[in-house]
């Protein structure tokens, strides 16, 4: 999915510790942290485990046939930053992946009247090329 025109949202920063997520984002995959010790994925990605406390995790690439389930949701009806106020209303979700359901991606259900979003929904992860070297995903509603 690509949409190139001037981007005048916030771009997420890659850190140490996220660089991975990114890195696969842009390369419309999804990749997660996990905890080498106790297995937990970790999401949003961060220096050491929640779960048990390692420092020790690797990365597990999901690729990017990802599917999940409307967890939670809200319809925004005005923009709360700069950039936002062409897309109103927005329907951000909070969606449970189906290969982790541990694992709570939090993103926008693009394409989609809001009226026929509800949680438990079937999702369909999609990325949107918001610059030449940045994609960020995106939720869309699967069908069938």
């Amino acid at each position: 999915m690509t949409n190139q025109t001037a981007y005048e949202k916030p771009i997420p920063l890659k850190t140490l510790d996220n660089h991975e997520y990114w890195d696969a984002a842009d390369r419309h995959e999804l990749s997660l942290q996990k905890c080498s010790a106790c297995s937990a994925f970790i999401h949003p990605p961060g220096p050491a485990c929640p779960t048990c406390g390692s420092a020790e995790t690797e990365w597990e690439l999901l690729g990017s046939d990802v599917t999940a389930t409307v967890y939670s949701y809200i319809v925004s009806y005005r923009p709360f930053l700069p950039g936002f106020q062409h897309e109103l209303p927005t329907v951000i979700t909070v969606a449970a992946l189906d290969a982790a359901p541990d694992v709570k991606i939090m993103a926008n259900i693009v394409e989609c009247d809001p009226a026929d979003v509800e949680i438990g929904l079937p999702l369909k992860m999609v990325w949107v090329d918001i610059t030449e070297d940045r994609a960020l995903p995106q939720w869309v509603l699967a069908r069938g």
